[in-house]
């Protein structure tokens, strides 16, 4: 039995392009470009004469806002009367508050001064972490302290600063660290 070669059975014999019929579409496709200007021109044509008809219509139509005087009647005159002047003024109240006396007492209670504040930003389970809070405040320009607590959950390294007199003061203070981007300090009583 002879044998078969499947590698050059298997492949497809190129096709040789016909370069004539590829000339007769680009040539197609060009007199069709060609016939495109005079549709345009129609189209563009009939557009602005229904424009301009729209508008001729618009001027023919009676104006709602026009200022037409009202029709009067010339048999009767208009007559503006006035009402008739009272006799008494029906308000008595301007002549009584002249000779009132206004007695004011003001129950004045001094506030309680709430103790000291300080300022929490941040809670760290390690302290080079609380150490680099630490530094970001310093060069926002604040003196803080790393203070370590232990509690029932583990110890806590905490970032605090104070103590403030008010809570106005360190309100400020947060306030122009949250415009450093160091956000989520707590304002709480000094204990």
């Amino acid at each position: 039995m002879p044998q078969k070669d499947y590698v050059k059975t298997a492949r497809p014999k190129p096709k040789a392009k016909p370069r004539a019929s590829a000339a007769r579409r680009s040539n197609s496709r060009a007199a069709s470009k060609a016939n495109r200007p005079w549709l345009l021109m129609l189209v563009t044509a009939i557009l602005l004469s229904g424009f301009a008809g729209f508008l001729w219509y618009l001027k023919q139509q009676p104006s709602a806002t026009a200022n037409t005087p009202p029709e009067v009647s010339k048999s009767t005159p208009a007559v503006d009367e006035l009402p008739v002047k009272p006799v008494a003024e029906p308000y008595q109240y301007i002549k009584e508050l002249e000779n009132k006396e206004v007695q004011v007492e003001v129950d004045t209670t001094e506030r309680e001064q709430q103790g000291p504040f300080q300022m929490q930003c941040g809670s760290f389970r390690q302290a080079d972490q609380a150490e680099a809070m630490r530094a970001q405040i310093a060069f926002a320009g604040y003196a803080s302290a790393v203070r370590r607590t232990e509690g029932s959950n583990g110890v806590w390294y905490r970032v605090v600063l104070g103590p403030y007199n008010s809570k106005r003061q360190a309100t400020a203070d947060r306030n122009r660290l949250q415009q450093q981007n160091i956000n989520g300090c707590r304002i709480w009583n000094w204990t």
